[in-house]
């Protein structure tokens, strides 16, 4: 585990990363493939804090501190995929 708090990033939370962004794919919220290679670049556990990072992959809004949440993956999924439609 001192590797993973070290690089701030785990293969088991990778794993988890990859199985929700396919679910999303799956589901038809992720369709793009820009808005799908950003997700896998930009693992949701570096902006958590170290007591919540093993949740990153949970598709649920997670506490950051001082009363504030980061979004659901499916949440920002869809919010993404509407923007880049939009910007096309």
């Amino acid at each position: 585990m001192l590797v993973c708090i070290l690089l701030n990033w785990c293969p088991s939370l990778e794993k988890d990363w990859e199985k929700l962004i396919e679910n999303l794919t799956k589901e038809g919220i992720l369709r793009s493939p820009k808005v799908i290679k950003a997700m896998r670049s930009v693992p949701r556990a570096r902006f958590l804090p170290e007591n919540m990072q093993s949740y990153s992959a949970a598709d649920t809004p997670l506490p950051i501190g001082f009363g504030q949440t980061v979004s659901a993956p499916h949440s920002l999924s869809l919010k993404t995929e509407l923007g880049e439609t939009w910007l096309q």
